[in-house]
This record gives structure tokens, sequence and C-alpha cells, in this order.
């Protein structure tokens, strides 16, 4: 909105409703954060994967706080910085929620589990790969280098060397997920990650179908059916 050749008041409007959206993204990364302080946390796959996302979407929403304001998005935009800030909030920030999610809830799904050593390596690798593949976007949109072009200017290749090799590392990353690698077709009773109480929980791995014949309440963690 800021280059279609707005008026100063309404350019100032666009930038203050933008800032202001930082407001509640704020309080809901310290609500979060405050969620595991007051918890007995198990940095587990799982708790990995959503610290993980905590910290690329607070990335990706600093920059967004950049991007907000009229004067700097008229020079990086329709560059590589904005690809940059997208990609931290809305790729990678969602792609690790749903990693966290497919490791905590997979074993009650499928009655399987995952090797933990493996799920951290898989994080590990994918969290360095996309910050390697990423961050670097930033600096070539300083730079002035433009999106949506399939090819770009020689001063550009140090950066862009560094994302290929983060695109690389992630590709390996993801093959510890992709095949048989990670995930052991031992049944086990319940594949409770950690003592979980909630109700999900109460059931065994994996729950059949039509469990509760009526809305289950939940009463000093025992099952009221």
């Amino acid at each position: 909105m800021f280059t279609v050749g707005l008026d100063l008041d309404t350019i100032a409007y666009f930038t203050s409703a933008t800032m202001i959206i930082a407001v509640p993204t704020g309080m809901k990364i310290f609500s979060w954060l405050a969620t595991i302080y007051g918890g007995s946390v198990w940095f587990t796959t799982p708790m990995w994967f959503a610290m993980g996302f905590i910290c690329l979407f607070t990335i990706g929403g600093v920059t967004g706080v950049v991007l907000a304001n009229a004067g700097v998005d008229m020079l990086v935009h329709d560059t590589y910085y904005v690809v940059g800030h997208f990609h931290y909030v809305l790729s990678m920030g969602a792609t690790f929620g749903i990693f966290a999610g497919i490791y905590y809830w997979f074993g009650l799904m499928t009655g399987l589990s995952y090797i933990e050593g493996r799920g951290q390596v898989h994080f590990w690798t994918l969290f360095i790969g996309v910050n390697l593949t990423f961050f670097p976007m930033h600096m070539l949109g300083l730079a002035g280098m433009p999106r949506r072009m399939f090819d770009y200017a020689d001063c550009f290749y140090g950066w862009n060397s560094v994302a290929s090799f983060g695109a690389l590392i992630s590709f390996i990353s993801i093959l510890m997920l992709a095949g048989p690698i990670n995930f052991t077709p031992e049944r086990s009773p319940s594949n409770n990650p950690q003592s979980a109480t909630t109700l999900e929980w109460l059931q065994l791995a994996t729950p059949a179908s039509h469990v509760f014949s009526q809305l289950p309440i939940l009463r000093s963690s025992v099952r009221v059916a």
C-alpha cells in the first residue's frame, strides 16, 4: 500500500495500523513464554519445535515492524527482505508448529513411537537450515536484490550461496522425518509424553472409534463418562 501513490495522511494511517498489529502479537509471544516459565518443561522434540516456532515467529514479527514504516518499506518493497520476512512468519513459523504437533500427538494417533535422538537431530538441522536459508535474504533485500527474478547480479553471490547451503541442510533434515528412519513400529499401551494428563491422553494409543458414549468431563485427573 505504501508504494501505490497514496497521500501522506493515508500512508500515516497504514503505518500506524500496521505497527499496532505488533501489540497483540507481542502479547501472544509473552503469554507463550509465561506459560512455559510457569510449567514443568521437558525439552523433548515437540518442546524444541515449539521453542523454535516462538523464535522464528518473533524474528518475523520484528522484521514486520520494520516493514510497517512507510519510508523503509518504499526502499525494500518487492525485494528479498519481504521474502525473508513472510517466510519467517508464515512458512517456517507455521511449519515448526505443525512439526511440534506431529511429534506430540503422532504416538496417540497411530500407536507408533519416534526415536528421541533422531527427532532432535531433525529439529536442530532444520532450525539451522532454515535460518541459513532465510536470514541472508534480509541482507539481500537491503542490498537491493529484487524478488521474482530468475537470475541475480554477481554482487549478490555471497549471501545467495549461504541461502542455498541452508536449503540443502533443510532438505537433509526433512529426510529424518520423511522416511521410516524416525518412527518405529513398536506399539506401546500408551505413548504418553512425560505424563501428560489432558483429556486426549486418557485413552490408549491408538484410541478406538466412539470412545465416549457422552461428552466427557475431566475432574481431578479422573475421567467421568
